[in-house]
């Protein structure tokens, strides 16, 4: 049946007017369908029609529990948890007999990874990820849909033989919760499509995010976030030939498919993906047109960084297919077209889920034999690759390279620890702190995607980062090897898993005092865990040496009983659980007449507990603050105060001695709010700002930032109209890789052995160096770029500006940090830098400030 555009309008229209009613399940389903009885309908178990209200978790997962108990087509698997506790689960979709054998299939799916597999022998599986984003809820309530159509569609049956579906309704479950609840809590009975309405316009932090305000769509390659390590586990297990990733856009938009852009492909996904990624969209175009829905492919969206859900499956031998609905944010809303209703965007989401299993039913042998070949084919580029391995790793601190080594675990990458020194090319590896990747593996694209640096690129605009090299990421040694170096060294496979290994006490109880080196990235885990019992804890801002010869760099931390209560006995046992569970290494000195300093020297300064408040709320960015606190609660276990911003004016801000201010705005902070923050300032407060929180700090005369701003160097004349967007967002960093110069000696550059540090930027903050030399501890090198896109002119703005800054007033002082060194929880190279502002921010010297 064929549609012209006035009727479409029409059909949407009547959609939208009609949804504002309860709709009923015929709305949704294909008239062509027929449906099992024993299988539970969505409104037998939720008490409502789908699009009616907003399912939160708990009822999705009631009603997945009910259909995998009903059906003989379904099993639920859960494979995790959320922060908030709430469960991770799929609904496997297939034959009875299939269920049944579910561990053999994937077996032998493992066979088209290793090359050894028949593609005509093995069913097809389609992986259905919804709502990754918490408030882009049409597609976790289509999700029940899905499960009662997959699982009782009588039609469908034989289909099922070759197929198997793993429908994930809620990637996000505490975001998909939080949103529900705002929605239905502001709901009327009688809808109003007003956009000022309440019901659309929910509160910071929004239900985008999970619970520590990451976007999980991000977080496919990093794997830093408990839901993200559940699935990867399971795609990395079921190797799905399509993964569908349902999205939600503007509420003035239509529907949006892939294929998309084609030019800002990333060079290491095949061609083939995008002309299989085109068959495929003649499905969704199909089923569209016959509902009357508008939509459109290419012109929007990249598949460029293989972070996200419908990119990671590309180089992963799969196709991925984002589907962006234009949203309804609650259950009605104004738009462009009339109104746009709930259900009716639920429906669209649902009928490409139908039109994706039509294709993936069709294409069944095409797409297994399309997996068998990226995998061939990655052979084939390994041995016409000069590189046949990596190898990376940091002497002085065993967590960075331990962390690196479990992401890459997460995605079934072999992985070799090193276990005997060696020195290539004039770099050390120790053993026991380094790792090595062969190259000659199945995953050989993906380790490349990690290991690579790029700086020439097809398309000047990205949707996301244009880089994402892990062991700058990390700030780890790393090199690329000729040889698989497997046979060169003793090595050990720990491609099964590793464990992270326990620190200790060199020496016995009862020393002079004890001392830790700050370059352990858990080293403020345990200072801090110190601090807590009462202990005395000093930091020293001079080298010193031990009766043993080794030398202790600045910022090394003293620990000693002080006016601890505890027994010397205690002490020491305390002092081997911290350790032990820091994985940090702990020194017993037998004197204090060290050499360098004496431990007694006034270069050394007796550190206070850090009380900490976070700003939140309103008007400050949520993602910058949800890092923030990430690191905190789950890295270091270190308590911090939420603190919303607007209750500057009445909080007692003396019992706080850090306050944190993220990227953001502070309009709410007022003129009474900015009083109290300048006095707790000038008493002695250290304030952490980032990003925009500087400029507002500056325009309020709290500090005395300067930045420089891109000039527009355009010539005068014509240029095309059609060229504006793509003119203006080349000129945006979306997120690059760049080259600094701490100073080491530094309370800031304290724990780094190296002046060379790779820094994250994106935005075009450009900050101007201060006139004291001693306030620029980490500045960008005269020829700055890493890896990734930067537009040539905020290039040249970029060289030789400054990254951190230190500006004082009165006792205290504010740290300023341009960059994210936080940046998605994976930046473990540049923690340690923002943990030094928290913890030594307190020792510098207020002459060395702006």
């Amino acid at each position: 049946m064929k549609f012209t555009l006035s009727s479409i309008l029409l059909i949407l229209l009547f959609f939208h007017a009609r949804a504002q009613e309860e709709v009923g399940l015929d709305y949704y389903l294909p008239e062509t369908s027929t449906y099992d009885n024993s299988i539970p309908k969505p409104s037998a178990v939720l008490g409502f029609e789908v699009g009616a209200w907003h399912a939160n978790h708990s009822q999705v997962v009631h009603y997945f529990r009910t259909i995998a108990e009903n059906s003989p087509r379904a099993l639920l698997i859960e494979y995790g948890q959320s922060y908030e506790k709430r469960p991770l689960l799929m609904l496997a979709v297939s034959s009875p007999e299939n269920i049944r054998n579910l561990e053999e299939i994937k077996a032998e799916r493992a066979g088209l990874r290793r090359g050894t597999a028949n593609p005509e022998d093995l069913p097809v599986v389609m992986y259905m990820g919804h709502s990754v984003h918490g408030n882009e809820a049409s597609g976790v309530n289509a999700s029940l849909l899905s499960a009662y159509h997959f699982t009782a569609a009588t039609e469908i049956t034989e289909d099922l033989e070759n197929m198997i579906l793993l429908i994930d309704p809620a990637i996000n479950p505490d975001g998909i919760n939080r949103f529900a609840s705002w929605v239905n809590s502001h709901r009327s009975y009688h809808p109003n499509g007003d956009p000022n309405n309440r019901e659309l316009n929910e509160t910071w932090p929004r239900g985008r995010t999970n619970h520590y305000w990451f976007d999980l769509n991000r977080d496919w390659l990093p794997v830093q976030h408990p839901e993200s390590r559940g699935r990867i586990s399971q795609l990395q297990k079921w190797l799905p030939n399509i993964v569908l990733d349902f999205h939600e856009m503007g509420t003035n938009s239509t529907f949006f498919f892939q294929p998309g852009i084609p030019s800002r492909n990333n060079p290491l996904t095949p061609e083939k993906n995008m002309e299989l990624t085109e068959k495929i969209a003649q499905y969704h175009a199909r089923y569209l047109d016959e509902i009357g829905s508008l939509y459109y492919t290419r012109e929007s969206f990249d598949d460029y960084y293989y972070g996200k859900g419908s990119t990671y499956p590309d180089i992963q031998g799969a196709i991925g297919i984002l589907f962006e609905q234009a949203s309804s944010r609650g259950h009605l809303q104004e738009n462009v077209f009339g109104e746009i209703s709930f259900p009716f965007t639920i429906r669209n989401q649902f009928t490409t889920a139908l039109s994706s299993f039509e294709a993936a039913r069709d294409m069944r042998v095409e797409l297994n034999q399309y997996m068998l070949d990226f995998y061939e084919d990655s052979k084939t580029e390994y041995t016409e690759d000069d590189d046949k391995a990596y190898i990376f790793g940091s002497d002085e601190d065993y967590g960075r390279a331990y962390h690196l080594a479990d992401l890459l675990l997460q995605h079934d990458i072999d992985l070799y620890s090193l276990e005997e020194d060696v020195n290539m090319n004039g770099v050390p590896f120790s053993s026991g702190n380094s790792f090595i990747v062969p190259l000659d593996q199945p995953q050989y694209k993906m380790i490349k995607t990690m290991f690579e640096t790029r700086t020439e690129f097809q398309d000047s605009l990205f949707y996301d980062v244009s880089t994402w090299n892990m062991p700058m990421a990390f700030n780890l040694n790393y090199m690329a090897l000729s040889s698989r170096i497997l046979n060169l060294a003793k090595v050990e496979d720990v491609s099964d898993g590793i464990e992270f290994r326990e620190g200790k006490i060199l020496g016995g109880s009862g020393a002079y005092s004890y001392a830790f080196e700050w370059q352990e990235y858990y080293a403020p885990k345990a200072l801090y865990q110190l601090m807590e019992k009462g202990y005395q804890v000093r930091v020293t801002h001079e080298k010193f040496q031990n009766q043993l010869g080794k030398v202790f760099n600045r910022g090394a931390i003293l620990v000693e009983r002080g006016n601890s209560d505890n027994s010397e006995e205690t002490f020491y046992e305390d002092m081997q659980q911290i350790a032990a569970s820091s994985g940090i290494t702990i020194h017993a000195l037998s004197t204090g007449y060290t050499s360098g300093v004496n431990l007694g020297s006034p270069s050394i300064d007796v550190l206070e507990k850090p009380t900490i408040a976070l700003l939140v709320d309103e008007g400050v960015g949520s993602s910058d603050a949800g890092e923030i606190w990430h690191l905190f609660d789950q890295r270091l276990e270190i308590p911090l105060t939420l603190m919303p911003a607007n209750r500057l004016s009445s909080a007692d801000l003396s019992r706080y001695t850090v306050l944190i201010m993220p990227t953001g705005n502070y309009s709410q902070v007022g003129e009474n709010g900015t009083n109290k923050l300048k006095a707790w300032i000038e008493n002695g407060g250290t304030l952490i700002a980032r990003g925009a929180a500087m400029n507002w700090l500056t325009g309020n005369e709290l500090a005395a930032f300067k930045f420089q701003s891109p000039q527009d160097t355009s010539a005068a004349g014509q240029t095309p109209y059609a060229n504006l967007a793509n003119e203006r967002g080349a000129r945006v960093t979306g997120g690059a890789i760049f080259k600094a110069k701490l100073d080491i000696t530094h309370p800031i550059g304290y724990g780094y052995l190296s002046e060379n540090l790779h820094v994250f930027k994106s935005g075009n903050q450009f900050l101007e160096l201060s006139s004291n030399p001693f306030a620029n501890p980490l500045v960008y090198t005269d020829s700055p770029l890493a890896s990734g896109y930067v537009h040539p002119e905020n290039l040249e703005l970029i060289k030789n500006k400054g990254v951190v800054q230190i500006s004082a007033l009165g006792d205290g002082r504010i740290i300023g940090f341009v960059d994210n060194p936080n940046f998605r929880a994976f930046w473990f190279g540049t923690n340690k830098l923002f943990l030094n502002a928290v913890f030594f921010g307190q020792t510098i010297n207020n002459a060395s400030a702006r």
